[in-house]
């Protein structure tokens, strides 16, 4: 996977981690530096770790799927793309403030993992994918959501929830490419 691919991946896994940080920005009445930094820290830091994790749980089972393991990386990364584009595109209509506008560490720590469940599962999709930096990707996933998710405070407090629905309908568009490449690849389509 070349550096293209994986900064593709790091913007489409980052997009619910800025969509959470648009919702925070349109909850406050004045946007500080502390909070862009609290935002990126908590969720560049979980969106780095995850794929690290699945990749490591990923690898110890890699040898038993070997013969589909392109098939495992195609459906977690459609699966997941799929439901971010099913929910970019649901009716629901966001509430005035979607979001509570907290910083503490209890409200942060479960919007992170909320937020990185899919990078575990990346993680093990990118060891079945092979020939994969896991450490160079986690730190470049991690460093965009970082930048993605302060940007993100700051983007809500100016456009409001005009953006959040287009985030995710475009990461989730990120992911399922990302999934049916790596099928192609394997199956001798692709490159």
């Amino acid at each position: 996977m070349g550096i293209g691919e994986l900064l593709l991946l790091a913007v489409g896994l980052s997009m619910d981690a800025f969509a959470v940080s648009v919702c925070k920005g349109l909850c406050l009445h004045r946007v500080e530096f502390r909070h862009s930094a609290i935002c990126g820290a908590w969720f560049g830091c979980f969106q780095a770790a995850m794929p690290l994790i699945g990749f490591f749980l990923g690898a110890l089972f890699a040898q038993a799927i070997e013969s589909f393991d392109h098939w495992v990386a195609f459906v977690l990364l459609a699966l997941i793309g799929a439901n971010m584009l099913r929910e970019a595109f649901s009716k629901d209509e966001p509430e005035e403030c979607p979001v509570e506008a907290d910083f503490s560490a209890k409200t942060m720590l479960v919007m992170a993992v909320a937020t990185s469940i899919d990078a575990l599962a990346v993680g093990i999709s990118l060891a079945m994918a092979g020939d994969v930096n896991i450490l160079a990707a986690s730190a470049l996933i991690g460093v965009t959501t970082f930048c993605l998710s302060a940007a993100g405070v700051k983007v809500g407090s100016i456009f409001g929830s005009r953006f959040e629905k287009k985030a995710e309908a475009a990461g989730g568009c990120i992911l399922v490419f990302l999934g049916v490449k790596i099928l192609l690849e394997h199956l001798g389509v692709w490159g």
